[in-house]
Formats: C-alpha cells, sequence, structure tokens
C-alpha cells in the first residue's frame, strides 16, 4: 500500500496539506533522501526504541544518530535501548519494516522529537513503504502527533550511536 491507510485518512480528515514523493527502493534514510532528492537533514528518520521495556518511537533528521545515553537522561528511563526489528515488526500492519511513519498516536507509542528537526518549515518521511515519503510542516506534524522535544541526536561518529 504506498501509504499506510489510516495516515492518510488522518491527514485528509485534518485537512492537512501533504506530498507524496515516490522514488526507488531504499532501505535507509540517507539513501532515500539521495534518491527523492530531499536533503538528509529535512528527513525524519523513525527509530523503534524501548524505553523501560516500553517500546516508542525516536524521530530524528537522516542525517544524524541517535545518542542512546542523551535519550535516557532526557526521559529519565532507567533504561534506553535500541528495538530489535523482531520486537517490533509486527507493531505496524501495513507497513514494510523499517518504513513507519512517525505516527506513534496511530500505534499506541509514545514518540520522542529531536529537537533539530523542529527548527524545519517542513518535514518528510516514510509513508509506510521503502519507495515512498511523505512531506508536510513540521507544524501540522507536531499538531498531530504531539511528540516530545528533546536533544538527544548527534552529527557524525560517536560512541552511542545506534
Amino acid at each position: 500500500m504506498p501509504v499506510v491507510k489510516e495516515l492518510k485518512e488522518l491527514l485528509d480528515k485534518q485537512d492537512v496539506k501533504y506530498v507524496t514523493i515516490s522514488h526507488s527502493l531504499a532501505y535507509t534514510a540517507q539513501e532515500t533522501a539521495e534518491l527523492a532528492h530531499v536533503s538528509g537533514k529535512d528527513i525524519a528518520k523513525t527509530v523503534i526504541v524501548k524505553i523501560d521495556g516500553v517500546l516508542a518511537m525516536a524521530v530524528l533528521p537522516a542525517s544524524r544518530h541517535i545518542d542512546v545515553s542523551a535519550l535516557k537522561s532526557a526521559t529519565g528511563a532507567q533504561t534506553v535501548e535500541v528495538a530489535s526489528e523482531p520486537e517490533f515488526s509486527g507493531k505496524f500492519p501495513g507497513c514494510d519494516t523499517g518504513a513507519m511513519p512517525p505516527f506513534g498516536n496511530l500505534y499506541g507509542m509514545s514518540v520522542f522529537v529531536d529537537e533539530s528537526l523542529t527548527k524545519d518549515k517542513e518535514v518528510a518521511f516514510n509513508g509506510g513503504t521503502h519507495n515512498e515519503l511523505i512531506r508536510l510542516s513540521y507544524a501540522d506534524f507536531e499538531a498531530l502527533v504531539k511528540p516530545t522535544v528533546l536533544n538527544f541526536a548527534y552529527r557524525g561518529a560517536g560512541t552511542s550511536a545506534a
């Protein structure tokens, strides 16, 4: 399915203006950015994490890496770790594994957004497949998802990358 049905229904119901961008098959956010001719800093990637054993979404620019220890500190959690695909693959019906949109409210999950994404006028993200992006205003994304904004992403090499 090109766009997760529930997501498209939510956007349409809320009169949110969005565009879909089809591209060749890509499995990483950086590869998607190149194929869709969108800057990696403008594509939000969704990393599924376990915060004190509960699945949640960490959303950050494709050009950055998640700092698990920073996310742990920012959330006040005892433990934070990146979830493995078998731990979350069945949680996103209608989505290709690893291509879930950052709408935790559709899946009963908390969403944590890296503060760097809030500076962008628009945000683009996987629409449930490895060959389609959805782009909309960050303000609309924030209004619909109500994410918790924290600082947990970094550029380049480091010790806490995922």
